[in-house]
Parts: C-alpha cells; structure tokens; sequence
C-alpha cells in the first residue's frame, strides 16, 4: 500500500512538481516503510514549496524523533511554533522530543499547553503521565493516565503505562490489573504481558511470571529483555541452566546488553562455574564500567577461585564508585585476611 502510494505521488510530481501535498504524502508513505532519510528529503520538498505548512514542519520532527535525532526534533518544533504560536501538533511533539532528551519539567510545560486548549488530546496526558513517572512522581502519573481513559478507555498503552505508575508505588495486585485491561484491548501487546511478569515476579509468583514472559516472547521473539527478565526468573527458581540459556538469548539479540551479561554471571555462580562467571562479569564491565555492583559480583567469583589479590583490586574499583557500601568492605577485608594480610 504505501509502496503504491509512493507510486501515485511520482506521478502527480510528474505533472505538476510543486504540489506540496504530494510530497508531504510521499513522505509519509516513506515514513511508513521507515525509509526516513528519504521521507526528510520528502517533507523538505514540499516545506520548500510552502514553507508555512505546518504538517510538514510535525512530520520531520516526528522523523527526526525516530531517527533520535532529539535535538534536531525540538529546533523543527520551535521554528515550526514561531510560524503557528498556538499548533497543539507541535507543542505535543516537542514535549516529546523533550521528553526523549530527559528534559521533563520543559516536556510537561509543553503537554500543559495543549491540554490548557484541548483537555481531551488523550494522548498527550498518557504522555504527561509518562513523564511525571520519569520524575518519580508517580501518584501524578496515575492521575494523568486516569485523566486519559477518562476520554478513552480502550487506551491499551495508557493502561499499561498506569500499571507500571502503580508497579513503582508496590501496589503490584492493581498493577497486574491494569496490565491484563490493556491485554484484553490489545492482546498482542508484548510491552504489557513483559510488565505483568515483571509484576508477578515482585509478588514471587514465578510460574506466573514465566507463563507471561513466555506470552511477550511469542509475540516478540526478540524482545531481549523479556529473554533477561525470564532468566531471572528462572535463577530465583534455582533452575540456572534454563536461565544461562535465558541470558544468552537476549545477548544473542543484544550483545551490549550488560544487565543481562551480569546476570548471566551470577546464574554461573551459582553453578560453581566461577572462571565463566568471571568472563560474564568481564562482558558487562566492557560495557559499563562504572557500575559497583558489577566489579563486587567479580570479586567474588575471584574470591571463590581463591585470587584474593584480583579480588581485592576488583572491590577496591567498587569502592572508587561506592565508597559507603559497608558489605563491599567486608568483603575486601574478608580477601586481605585470607592473605593474611590484618
């Protein structure tokens, strides 16, 4: 279809290479297909054409956006609001672009400026939602999303995003609640079934949890995290070897994935296999090197192999990243005695 439609506008472009509509509606075919460098050439068309046309100005910063070209995104938005002050479009879009650049107190004035005007755009307080939950502000992200399906209540992501407001105030019963009301809108909705696993397992309702992320997987297959969150699962039902199997798929998927290369880790650990584990920790220090918990995990796969010197320089680069963490200490004054070292 957007192929065909791609078809249609070259040849109203042939006849008249100035309809600016055409290439807006290319763009947006192409857009469709994510051929987005070519949809930016589109849209750029037809601002050429008539440089006021505002849904041109959305569609780039919309492109721009999915590209996470945030920065880029929110320049198209402000001189597209210098054109039309009062575009919702482009307030709404900026916040999103806001948004994706962690500047939520800016991306919540701009949703506040659409909803001032228009109080049922549904979507934006599902997107105020979201931000107030990225501030920590969770008993307001509950009302926004309220607020939402209020006005839709088939809104299948501002049901979801609602149970995971409640998942962060451990209200994990009404969480679950929440999820399974966007699954019965939405049933492959894979987000939803991952964040009610999620849910379940912090009830320490593991089979449950298993069964859902098994639902997620086959709808998306290649969701790591889902792969990294069944693993964990899976470890807490000390079944290691399914949950190796379980992290290795999502850094199949993902190979920079360093929570699941931690993970995996400790799964190794547990099954005494402490040079792999050591390997495990190694992949996930590549990646992100500044986190403690990760260095203490070697370290204690160190330990256990009885190189208390690499041990210690494991948990003294902990220490550098977390100098209060009392059980990192003991574990370093643990490998100075077995050196001897008092």
């Amino acid at each position: 279809q957007n192929e065909e439609a791609i078809l249609t506008c070259d040849e109203a472009l042939k006849i008249e290479p100035n309809d600016y509509k055409a290439w807006d509606n290319k763009g947006i075919a192409l857009e469709n297909l994510e051929r987005y460098e070519e949809a930016l050439a589109a849209y750029e068309k037809a601002l050429e054409i008539k440089p006021d046309y505002m849904k041109a100005w959305n569609q780039i910063g919309i492109v721009l956006i999915s590209l996470e070209r945030y920065e880029e995104a929110l320049f198209v938005y402000n001189k597209a609001l210098k054109i039309q002050p009062n575009c919702y479009c482009a307030f709404r879009n900026k916040g999103n672009a806001l948004r994706k650049l962690e500047r939520y107190e800016e991306a919540i004035f701009a949703y506040n400026k659409v909803l001032k005007n228009n109080s049922n755009c549904y979507c934006v307080w599902n997107f105020k939602g979201y931000t107030l939950s990225s501030l920590g502000e969770y008993e307001e992200a509950l009302a926004a999303y309220e607020k939402a399906l209020e006005i839709k209540p088939d809104f299948h992501s501002a049901w979801d995003h609602k149970g995971g407001a409640l998942d962060n105030l451990e209200r994990y019963e009404e969480a679950i609640a929440a999820y399974e009301k966007a699954l019965e809108i939405k049933q492959d909705y894979y987000y939803a079934w991952n964040h009610k696993g999620i849910a379940l397992r912090k009830l320490e309702r593991y089979e449950e949890a298993i069964t859902a992320y098994e639902k997620a997987l086959e709808i998306k297959p290649d969701y790591y995290y889902t792969w990294n969150n069944k693993g964990y699962v899976l470890s807490k039902l000390e079944r290691y070897e399914e949950a190796i199997a379980a992290y290795e798929k999502a850094v199949e998927i993902k190979p920079d994935f360093h929570s699941a290369w931690d993970n995996k880790g400790g799964a190794l650990g547990n099954l005494e296999k402490y040079e792999e584990a050591i390997f495990a920790y190694e992949k996930a220090l590549e990646i992100k090197p500044d986190l403690h918990y990760i260095w203490k995990n070697k370290g204690d796969a160190l330990s256990k192999l009885e190189r208390y010197q690499e041990a210690i320089t494991a948990y003294e680069k902990a220490l550098e990243i977390k100098p209060n963490l009392h059980y990192i200490w003991k574990n370093k004054g643990d490998a100075l005695s077995k050196l001897e070292r008092y």
